[in-house]
């Protein structure tokens, strides 16, 4: 596999050559999707020198070319892969790895045009001695194995956008420390869990077990069940159950769906079984639920039409 990969490579690196010549230009293909965050919305971002920062998720086509930048430029890739142009050299970006562009010098980089996916982070950071590190570099793709938690942090961040000013702080502080080197491991576990609930969440139709969701967060059932009890204060299990129980409910809403089209949106192929589940979670039955509420908002509309 690494063979292949290497041929690739050179496949790929023979269109490319260093550049002299520079311009701002940014292209983005129809398919990329793009989340930002900027110090104006978070405010703690603009307090840990942190200018703006974007999660990009990209496919056919992605390019950017700078030729003076005034803040710092890193490129985390989780993903597919890109290609990295300055006017010394052409730099594969793989996955796992960070590029480092210090300010005030061109370059360009642009999504592998054989791949045509790249899942990556690209952060701003101000001119401020507490970077000076990453400035020494200079211009250079390294090893970096913690973009996986630097996506999380980030993801979180976005979702609090007119959210919780404490809990940003903390997910700012996180993703300092990441970066100036003072990484948190037992937090780190905490931000994963975290954040595979909330896709959990917006996926409840999938059958989703403790052993994958322990896997997907890289810890033990015995680790995931104590974190789970620390943010949650219920086993993931019970976690789980909650979630699709709460969908349920809000789906039991709605006439236009029957009972049978709500069981599978929330995990359950079964109807009998979801019946079952959700009488023992709520106390009454789907049915009943649907007839409760309904004759609550009758006499609702009954109430102010007097």
């Amino acid at each position: 596999m690494l063979k292949k990969r290497e041929n690739l490579f050179k496949s790929v690196m023979i269109q490319f050559r260093p550049k002299n010549e520079w311009q701002d230009f940014v292209y983005l293909a129809e398919e990329c999707k793009e989340r930002f965050l900027s110090n104006s919305d978070l405010p703690e971002m603009q307090k840990a020198h942190f200018h703006m920062a974007g999660l990009a998720e990209l496919s056919q086509g992605y390019q950017v070319e700078r030729e003076n930048v005034s803040a710092h430029t890193l490129l985390f890739t989780l993903e597919g892969a890109g290609v990295l142009i300055t006017k010394d050299q052409v730099f594969d970006i793989p996955p796992n790895t960070l590029t480092i562009l210090p300010a005030h010098q061109p370059f360009r980089f642009e999504i592998d045009p054989q791949i045509k996916h790249w899942k990556m982070i690209w952060m701003l950071l101000e001119p401020n001695k507490i970077w000076q590190g990453f400035a020494d570099k200079g211009q250079c793709v390294v090893p970096y194995y913690a973009c996986e938690q630097m996506w999380s942090l980030l993801n979180l961040l976005h979702l609090e956008i007119d959210g919780r000013p404490g809990y940003r702080r903390l997910l700012v502080s996180e993703a300092k420390k990441l970066l100036t080197g003072m990484e948190t491991q037992p937090l780190n576990s905490v931000i994963r869990v975290q954040t595979l609930f909330n896709e959990i969440e917006s996926q409840l139709h999938l059958p989703w077990t403790i052993a994958y969701i322990a896997e997907r967060c890289f810890i033990s059932e015995e680790q995931l069940n104590r974190i789970c009890k620390s943010l949650y204060g219920k086993s993931p299990q019970k976690r789980l159950i909650e979630l699709r129980m709460d969908k349920a409910v809000k789906m039991l809403t709605h006439e236009a769906w029957s009972i049978a089209m709500i069981a599978p949106q929330v995990g359950y192929k079964d109807p009998y079984n979801f019946t079952h589940r959700f009488k023992k979670h709520h106390g009454v039955s789907p049915r009943q639920f649907r007839q409760h509420y309904l004759q609550s908002q009758g006499s609702s509309e009954r109430y102010s039409e007097e």
